[in-house]
């Protein structure tokens, strides 16, 4: 009953920093800022709302947050994406691990006189403490960068290296984690360190990459399963909550029979699982909606209680040491990427401002700490204290950086405001009627259309239109600069699906196009065009979704574009809080316009009277430009 009890509490606490973490999102502030604020504020040391006692109950919360952490980590390491940029990627994650670590490590070392816990203990646990540290300021945020890079819809290679260098980095900290927790738990608690602790971390390395191996296949077996997804969802989530409770098993009984402890880290096991789904199954879409629904709740619950776990009489002490421990930081982030760039071969104006994007931490940061505090509880307070000020610095500051570095890499390409319906500039790769029908009907909206084929290279006008169409002997990045791609919003491809994915590759590395679509001719192609982020149309699956829907819809066919040419189809986002919940029938659109779909997330549903709204959504609508713009400022209030 003291446990219901405790939780009820909690969950009412919860609700109270979501509300908070939005007002800090309101001032362009990271919503973990808010949860980390909210915690602080109900903790032990401020209104004691979540006591010493309920953080002790709430323990499994956080285990059951560090499983998903460590998930997600795995999840967004996909092979296929990183091989473009490869050497950057390598020699950037290289240059940031090394410098971070060994600045970061002697840094700490320097500056231990000056921090409390650290004061009276020998050399050995100094440096333990020291390289515990500096592997945690090693750690980046994937979700915030890719966050942000969804904000700016960035495209391009310096957006490519950013995000690469970041998940691959948090992938190499996590398997450096687990092989300094193992030295530092050898030169504080056990027989010093020796020949035997090296041949120890090996054997503890191979268990845990074996058993990431073995929860890979059970999370591929649960996916398989026909069950509902939120059955799913907390299968996966105790799936890793028990790989900590079966790491401290393994601890337990190696102390009590053993003369050493095996200490397998929990959140390498769980990364491994993460990783082999993505990779190596054919669940890896599912798998990542999982864990993108179930994010926000893990992140709200494992924050406040991480702030409330703060110790506020340490930090007020101790906030010097975190303020020196940032600066470093971001020196070794400057010396690591700039020397990687430049091993890599990358550009001048890359490495000058590559650091930029390597500056946040969040959730793999503050699980390696909390794993920390757990593992040594004599000073892992104080310990955690420190790390959580130099996170919450980074997280501060370093979406702010990630900003500008994107905008002087000119690869920001954020949507308008308002809708391009009409008026914008596209390239359509392609010379059949498909080809021709749509250039006529975008022209007739007042776009700007060039049409490229294969051939003898000319340039000529299409009879009656002023549409450019350019034949040229073959697609390459040169050619399509000379076509003026760079500053077109739309790209489409209806060629073969091999030249398609061709310019949509080059599009998307290089020019960062706002918008690519895409005729699909073979189904298996599709996850290819999807990693880059095409928008995919395939023929029979349209026509059918079309038919569909005007059979369904209680309008007049004779809306439809094409048809009546005053009317046209835009996706339009609802941001009003007051149509979170209604019926699509209770809206009372203007009498020419109706609704064809709703996208929610990865799924298109097809619109009917009943169909009922949530924040976020994508309506696709058609009507009258004053209509569209009357329901626009409905949809935005």
């Amino acid at each position: 009953m003291n446990s219901i009890v405790v939780i009820t509490g909690f969950a009412i606490v919860a609700l109270a920093s979501e509300k908070i973490g939005k007002y800090f999102a309101k001032v362009q502030l990271p919503l973990i800022s808010g949860f980390l604020f909210a915690g602080i504020i109900t903790g032990p040391f401020v209104l004691n709302l979540i006591t010493v006692e309920t953080l002790k109950t709430m323990h499994f919360v956080d285990q059951l947050s560090l499983g998903f952490i460590a998930f997600y980590a795995g999840s967004v390491l996909c092979l296929k994406t990183l091989r473009s940029h490869l050497k950057s990627i390598k020699w950037i994650t290289v240059g940031l691990a090394i410098s971070t670590f060994i600045i970061g490590s002697c840094a700490v070392f320097m500056l231990a006189d000056y921090i409390p816990f650290m004061k009276n203990l020998p050399v050995s646990g100094t440096i333990a403490i020291s390289i515990l540290v500096a592997t945690i300021l090693v750690a980046r945020s994937p979700s915030s960068a890719i966050a942000i890079i969804s904000e700016l819809n960035a495209r391009g290679p310096f957006t490519q290296i950013a995000l690469g260098v970041t998940i691959v980095t948090d992938v190499v900290v996590i398997i450096l984690f687990a092989i300094n927790i193992s030295i530092a738990d050898a030169l504080l608690v056990s027989f010093g360190f020796d020949i035997n602790v090296i041949a120890l971390v090996i054997i503890e390395l191979i268990i845990s990459l074996i058993f990431g191996y073995l929860l890979g296949k059970l999370l591929v077996f649960i996916l398989s399963c026909n069950i509902n997804s939120i059955i799913k969802t907390g299968i996966i989530l105790l799936g890793g909550y028990a790989v900590f409770i079966l790491s401290e098993e393994i601890r337990s009984i190696s102390h009590a029979r053993l003369p050493f402890e095996i200490l397998l880290e929990p959140l390498l096991i769980c990364m491994i699982g993460g990783f082999f789904v993505t990779n190596y199954s054919d669940y890896r879409q599912e798998f990542r909606k999982i864990l993108y629904d179930i994010g926000p709740t893990v992140y709200l619950l494992f924050f406040t209680l991480t702030g409330a776990s703060l110790a506020l009489d340490i930090l007020a002490i101790t906030w010097p040491i975190a303020l020196a421990l940032f600066f470093v930081r971001l020196v070794a982030i400057f010396i690591g990427s700039f020397g990687g760039g430049i091993l890599a071969g990358d550009s001048k104006q890359y490495n000058k401002i590559g650091w930029m994007t390597y500056i946040t931490q969040a959730g793999v940061s503050l699980g390696l700490a909390k794993q920390v505090s757990s593992e040594f509880p004599g000073w892992g307070d104080e310990f955690l204290a420190v790390i959580i000020a130099v996170i919450v610095l980074n997280q501060i500051v370093g979406p702010i950086f990630f900003k500008w570095g994107i905008n002087l890499a000119k690869e920001s390409h954020p949507a308008p405001e308002t809708p391009e319906m009409y008026g914008g500039n596209i390239i359509i790769f392609g010379s059949g009627n498909q080809a021709t029908s749509l250039a006529h009907q975008l022209y007739s909206y007042d776009w700007n259309v060039k049409m490229v084929t294969s051939g003898i290279h000319s340039i000529k006008k299409m009879a009656g239109y002023d549409i450019d169409i350019c034949s040229v002997p073959d697609i390459t990045l040169d050619v399509l600069h000379q076509l003026g791609a760079k500053k077109v919003s739309t790209i489409v491809a209806l060629l073969s699906d091999k030249e398609n994915y061709h310019i949509c590759e080059m599009a998307y590395k290089y020019l960062g196009t706002k918008k690519l679509i895409v005729n699909l001719n073979e189904k298996a192609n599709f996850d290819r065009f999807y990693e880059i982020g095409a928008v995919i149309v395939e023929a029979n699956t349209a026509l059918v979704s079309l038919i569909d829907c005007l059979v369904r819809l209680p309008t007049d066919i004779s809306l439809l574009p094409g048809v009546e040419k005053e009317h046209l189809t835009t996706d339009l986002e609802i941001k009003n809080p007051d149509l979170h919940g209604t019926y699509l029938r209770e809206l009372k659109l203007p009498s020419d316009a109706f609704t064809l779909s709703v996208c929610r997330g990865d799924q298109i549903l097809i619109s009917y009277d009943y169909t009922k709204l949530e924040i976020g959504d994508v309506v696709t609508i058609t009507g009258s430009r004053r209509s569209l713009k009357e329901i626009k400022s409905l949809f935005d209030i």
